[in-house]
Order: structure tokens, then C-alpha cells, then sequence
């Protein structure tokens, strides 16, 4: 069996392409000429690169040609929040065309495989708190561009399953974390903050937006898990929540990376830049639906995601 990858270069890609490799698929990955491919240093020799830019319809049905796989798992997209507020139409057309070009080059490619589009849990948005824990069933208010494109690209799975065929699985993934995060990310940058003060890298200062939202958080190596179980075992055109159905607090997580450091005199202090212009202020997801289909349930404490998440920066900062 083989698995193509989009954004394989990519925190989630990365983690992807190790456990399908452990499962015994083959596995083929694009990226761009500007990827960085230290995330996948280590099974460079085990995978095959394929060059792509996912807005051009051509090199898109190219790669999927090329690749001819079994299962996509469609990850590629401008996947920063608070970058689509700065970025809304370049937001829409990474990740709406690219999802279209993803659809659109199996079609013309004639093959049939399996297609996770990775959605989130965004386009929930706007949640009351009579409404948690949120099921699927829920209603999508989205609250930043990125969401509105994440709600696009699940409609569109629906649709060219409806109209084609297309074997489109939807996955609403909640916050997923782990080593590789990028720094942009509000657990993964709280992580690189406190590796840096610890380093003699920046003062005992850590700068934070909205310490206030709730999310749920579950880690990167158990959401890989259950993408693999969601294309040999979901319904087709149906969205299934990813989640730990445990919700934090930010400030608590920020507080307890803060406590795993051997610095003592750690400060907070609010960045006003670090605030979006609409925040979600409580993400808590129900699995069940998921866990029905599957049988999966996450398996790593969210304590040892930061602590792992720490360690790696701890290792980068020199």
C-alpha cells in the first residue's frame, strides 16, 4: 500500500511519514523548493520526494500521477491563525484552490484512493458554553479566515464525494501538539521561550496574547494514529471529531511549562501584537463518534507533550 503526504515536510507530515513507515506503507511526500526538510532528516532515504505547488493544478495532478497511492493525506495548508487575519486572501487560496487542485488531480488522474482532508476544530468558532463538549453535530461558526478556509475545504470533500465519488474523509482535528511545532504556535513558542531563558537566550521575560482561551490538546503521535485508522475505517463525506475531551486552560499550560524549568524568576508579560482581532475562547471536543468507528483513543498525557515539546527546544537552542 502507498500513502502520498502533502506538507510531508511539515510538523504533522513528519510524524505522519514515520508512523506509516512503521506500518509497512510506502510512502510518498510533497514539498515546496523552499521546504525546510530538517523535520524529515532522518527518513529522507526511506520516502519519495515529490517537488509540488499545490495552487498549480498541473503540479498537482502531476504528483498525485506520479505517486498513484492508495491513501491521501491532504495536511498542506497556511495553517497559522492569527497569519489569516494578516493574510486572508492568500490564506483562501493556499488552502481552498490547493484542496481543489488535491480533488481535482484524482479525478483527472483516474484513480480511486482513500483522501483525508485535514480539517479543524476552527470552524466550530463561536462556542456557547451550553455546547460543550462539542460534537459534530454542532453548529460551524467560524471566527478567523483560516477557519472559513477549513469549512470550504470539508464542503468541498462532501461535495466531490456527492458529485464524483471521491472516497473523502474529513477529519476535525482539535490543537495537536509535540517535538517539531512550529514556534508560531502558543505551546510550542511558550516551549522555545522558556528554552531560551534557561540558555542565557533572552531575558526571564515570557510574552503571551490571550491567556485566557480554552483547548483541547492532544498529541501530534496520537493524531497520526488516528489518521491512518480514519481512511481504512471512517464513512466517506463524514466529519469526525480529533480530540483528548480534555480542555486546558492556556495560563495553566504556560504554568506548568514554566514550573518544569529550573529558572525560578520567570515573568509573563502581555504582547499586545499576540492578540487576534476574534479569539475562540473554549475548544472541547467529543470523540466519541470517532472512538465508535475506530476504537481509537489518545494515549499520550498532555504533560508528556510538553515535556517532550520542551526537550526538543531545549536541544535546538544552542
Amino acid at each position: 500500500m502507498r500513502a502520498l503526504i502533502t506538507g510531508i515536510t511539515g510538523f504533522v507530515g513528519s510524524h505522519l511519514a514515520e508512523y506509516l513507515l512503521s506500518q509497512g506503507l510506502e510512502v510518498d511526500g510533497t514539498y515546496r523548493w523552499r521546504s525546510r526538510m530538517d523535520n524529515i532528516d532522518s527518513i529522507k532515504h526511506k520516502i519519495g520526494l515529490i517537488e509540488c505547488d499545490l495552487r498549480d493544478p498541473f503540479s498537482t495532478y502531476s504528483a498525485i500521477k506520479r505517486s498513484e497511492p492508495d491513501y491521501i493525506f491532504h495536511l498542506a495548508a497556511q495553517s497559522f491563525v492569527r497569519a489569516s487575519f494578516d493574510h486572508p486572501a492568500g490564506t483562501i487560496d493556499s488552502n481552498v484552490h490547493g484542496t481543489i487542485n488535491v480533488l481535482e488531480g484524482v479525478r483527472h488522474a483516474e484513480i480511486n484512493p482513500v483522501i483525508q482532508v485535514a480539517c479543524s476544530s476552527e470552524e466550530y468558532g463561536f462556542v456557547t458554553p451550553q455546547e460543550v463538549p462539542i460534537k459534530e453535530t454542532n453548529p460551524l461558526r467560524p471566527l478567523s479566515p483560516y477557519a472559513v478556509s477549513k469549512v470550504a475545504e470539508e464542503m468541498l470533500a462532501y461535495q466531490y464525494h456527492k458529485s464524483y465519488g471521491l472516497k473523502t474523509i474529513i477529519t476535525r482535528t482539535f490543537n495537536h501538539e509535540g517535538p517539531r511545532r512550529g514556534d508560531v504556535f502558543v505551546t510550542s513558542n511558550f516551549a522555545k521561550q522558556v528554552a531560551e531563558i534557561e540558555k542565557g537566550k533572552r531575558s526571564p521575560i515570557i510574552q503571551v496574547g490571550n491567556l485566557n482561551a480554552q483547548r483541547d490538546y492532544t498529541d501530534v503521535r496520537d493524531v497520526v494514529r488516528a489518521y491512518y485508522l480514519a481512511v481504512q475505517k471512517c464513512d466517506y463525506a463524514e466529519a469526525y471529531n480529533i480530540c483528548s475531551g480534555r480542555p486546558w486552560v492556556i495560563r495553566d499550560m504556560l504554568n506548568y511549562l514554566v514550573s518544569k524549568s529550573h529558572k525560578k524568576d520567570i515573568r509573563v508579560e502581555v504582547d499586545q501584537s499576540r492578540m487576534r482581532p476574534s479569539d475562540v475562547e473554549i475548544l472541547h471536543g467529543d470523540y466519541s463518534k470517532f472512538h465508535q468507528k475506530t476504537g481509537w483513543k489518545p494515549e499520550i498525557p498532555f504533560e508528556k507533550t510538553l515535556d517532550d515539546t520542551l526537550d526538543y527546544w531545549r536541544a535546538r537552542i544552542v
